[in-house]
């Protein structure tokens, strides 16, 4: 990067964290208030989730809850691990309502029952110094899962399609929705130095059906 984009990235930066500051101020007061409607963070799905419900059938345990952005938490408050693969293709984001059958053998499968209603942003993708990869789209980083990064072979600088949902405002996670290339034709953003060709993972050649079973 050269120095004018260095000094645009950093103000976006800020502007980001400024953001943040302010959401967190009202999540502060409304939580001070004794108002449980903006929870944040585990809670915010805990809360959900409770709501939901869990049953026994002939085929298993069916469980129903909500995807925070990495696994789904159920009515009881306990996470249950949602494959990369099928979070990817399935495009799933924070508060996606998620059904889990576990059968008698202990294989888990996943159904997408009640999905958020979404917007799409374009961002950026960039990596820190601990090699975890962000989003950055409307001042603000969102976390994206490494599968779907390795299945579009992107690299930091290339612009992302992201999705999120369209009322929540404390998002942390993204669903990848399609990647361009840096240098491509319809590319914003020139060569990057971030990090080497050869460093970028190969891309994932199976992809998991809707509904997966581990």
């Amino acid at each position: 990067m050269d120095k004018l984009e260095n000094l645009a990235l950093l103000s976006q930066m800020i502007e980001s964290a400024e953001k943040n500051l302010q959401s967190a101020k009202q999540i502060l007061r409304e939580a001070m208030g004794g108002s449980p409607a903006r929870l944040g963070g585990s809670e915010a799905f805990a809360s959900r989730a409770a709501q939901l419900s869990m049953s026994s059938a002939g085929g298993g345990k069916i469980i129903e809850g909500v995807f925070d952005g990495q696994n789904m938490v159920g009515p009881d408050g306990k996470q249950y691990p949602v494959p990369a693969n099928y979070a990817s293709k399935s495009k799933l984001v924070e508060g996606d309502v998620l059904k889990l059958t576990i059968a008698d053998d202990g294989s888990f499968i996943y159904k997408q029952i009640s999905p958020v209603e979404r917007k799409k942003m374009i961002g950026v993708l960039l990596q820190d110094e601990r090699g975890d990869f962000r989003v950055l789209a409307d001042g603000k980083p969102y976390r994206v899962l490494l599968a779907s990064l390795t299945y579009f072979k992107a690299e930091p600088g290339d612009e992302v399609t992201i999705i999120v949902p369209e009322e929540k405002t404390d998002v942390i996670w993204a669903a990848v929705e399609n990647v361009i290339k840096k240098g491509q034709p319809g590319s914003q953003l020139g060569e990057s130095s971030l990090i080497p060709e050869d460093d970028v993972s190969p891309k994932t050649e199976a992809v998991l059906p809707e509904e997966e079973e581990l």
